[in-house]
C-alpha cells in the first residue's frame, strides 16, 4: 500500500482535521460559538509562539516592527503568504496571498479567528492593546486577506474587530 498514490500525508490530515473540525463546531453550536471556541486556541497560540520569538530574540519585549516582523515570519513558516502593506503609530495592516490551511479555508470563517488572536495577542502582548480587523479573508472567498491590528482603542471600532489587552507575563507559562 505505501506504493499507492494517495493524496495524503501529515500535512493535508490536519488541514482536513481542522476544516471538519471548525464544520462541526459552526454546524453545531453555530458561527459566534465556534469562533469563540477557536479564539481561546488561537490565544494560547499566540502566547506559545510569541515567547519563542522572544526567546530566540533575546528580548522582554518586541517593538512595533518587530512584532509586524514576527507576524509575517510565522505566517511564512506555516504556509501562508502574509506581508506588512503599512505600519503607522496607529495600526499596521497586513495583506496575505495564501491561507496556511490551503483551500481547507474556504467556507470556514471560524479558522480565521486564529488568525486574529496569533495576531491580537503577540500586538497586545508587546505593544498594550490590539484591535484585530479582518476586512478581506480567503475563507470567505476574497481572493486575499486584509487583517488591520490597530494599536490605540478608537470610539469608531468595526463591529466585527476583535480586542485584545496585554496580559501579565508569568514565567510559568513561558515554559508550556
Amino acid at each position: 500500500m505505501s506504493d499507492a498514490d494517495v493524496a495524503l500525508d501529515r500535512d493535508l490530515f490536519f488541514r482536513r482535521l481542522l476544516r471538519d473540525l471548525s464544520g462541526t463546531l459552526e454546524g453545531v453550536v453555530g458561527l459566534e460559538a465556534a469562533e469563540g471556541y477557536i479564539s481561546t486556541v488561537g490565544g494560547q497560540v499566540g502566547l506559545w509562539i510569541d515567547a519563542s520569538y522572544r526567546e530566540v530574540l533575546g528580548k522582554t519585549q518586541l517593538r512595533p516592527e518587530e512584532v509586524a516582523s514576527v507576524c509575517v515570519d510565522l505566517k511564512k513558516r506555516i504556509g501562508g503568504d502574509f506581508y506588512l502593506i503599512s505600519i503607522d503609530e496607529d495600526k499596521m495592516v497586513f495583506g496575505n496571498r495564501r491561507c496556511p490551511f490551503g483551500e481547507m479555508v474556504v467556507g470556514r470563517t471560524s479558522l480565521c479567528m486564529m488568525t486574529s488572536n496569533v495576531f491580537g495577542r503577540i500586538s497586545a502582548d508587546n505593544l498594550g492593546y490590539a484591535r484585530v480587523q479582518l476586512d478581506e479573508t480567503i475563507a470567505r472567498g476574497d481572493p486575499g486577506c486584509r487583517v488591520v491590528v490597530h494599536l490605540k482603542p478608537h470610539d469608531d471600532a468595526a463591529p466585527d474587530a476583535r480586542e485584545y489587552y496585554r496580559l501579565p507575563r508569568h514565567p510559568a507559562d513561558e515554559t508550556s
